[in-house]
């Protein structure tokens, strides 16, 4: 037989495990949900550990949901929201540019001295008061992001935030008008869902999730928000545009 061929035997288990879980995926109409942990796992000859990790795998790529206590569920990948990086923008601007339903879920709102992170964070006293607006957005009738964005007092009325507020902290402030904004310094990584977050958007705790930490500036070069994006796997896709350097 060629060294070429197309033989599957020098594959690993693990490998094999995710070709199988890769065809059942396939064969399963989006929106519906797959056989339980336990049966998946009697069925392909794993243990359940080992089929989390394959999951874990197949959640990142976008192709499943997990929700703790109800089970996986197939994604349709036409709801994905892709987007580049280089202009920044709500997630309601791009959801309805692409015809998606969006809606805010949960919120809440609170106020509190800055503290010495928030301070230092915002550049503001320690004892200056600050909001905290922490909300669940919707596309599509699934929860899709948990933002928190924490804010001087004086940037956005309080009557703002409970009268007419869908969600978006920076397209309010763009409404209002109030402040001519510069840009956005973004920092991206990935961390594991804790309790909180994963009850608010309906995944496993303890699964990997995208953050973004993000300190929006205005032209005097003040700081007028830091926030903490953190969006479910299966429904963003980000990419980044990048020229070729000499």
């Amino acid at each position: 037989m060629s060294e070429y061929s197309n033989s599957n035997d020098n594959l690993t288990l693990f490998q094999k495990l995710n070709m199988q879980l890769a065809e059942i995926i396939e064969a399963t109409p989006a929106g519906q949900k797959l056989k339980s942990e336990p049966e998946l796992a009697a069925s392909l000859g794993v243990s359940r550990a080992t089929l989390r990790e394959a999951m874990r795998t197949f959640e990142g790529q976008g192709l499943i949901r997990r929700r703790q206590g109800v089970g996986t569920f197939v994604l349709d990948q036409k709801q994905n929201i892709e987007t580049g990086l280089e202009i920044l923008e709500s997630i309601e601007t791009l959801a309805n540019r692409l015809g998606m339903d969006v809606k805010m879920g949960y919120l809440g709102i609170n106020k509190t001295n800055a503290g010495e992170n928030f301070g230092k964070k915002l550049r503001i006293n320690p004892q200056a008061q600050i909001v905290k607006i922490s909300r669940v957005i919707w596309v599509t009738d699934h929860p899709v992001a948990y933002l928190i964005d924490i804010l001087p007092e004086h940037v956005l009325p309080e009557e703002d935030l409970v009268n007419g507020f869908t969600g978006s902290v920076l397209d309010l402030i763009i409404k209002r008008g109030t402040y001519e904004l510069s840009h956005s310094k973004t920092y991206i990584s990935a961390c594991p869902a804790t309790s909180d977050i994963a009850k608010k958007i309906q995944m496993q705790r303890g699964d990997v999730i995208q953050k973004f930490e993000a300190y929006l500036i205005e032209k005097t070069g003040r700081i007028l928000d830091y926030s903490e994006s953190y969006f479910a796997p299966g429904f963003f896709k980000f990419h980044v545009i990048r020229k070729i350097g000499n």
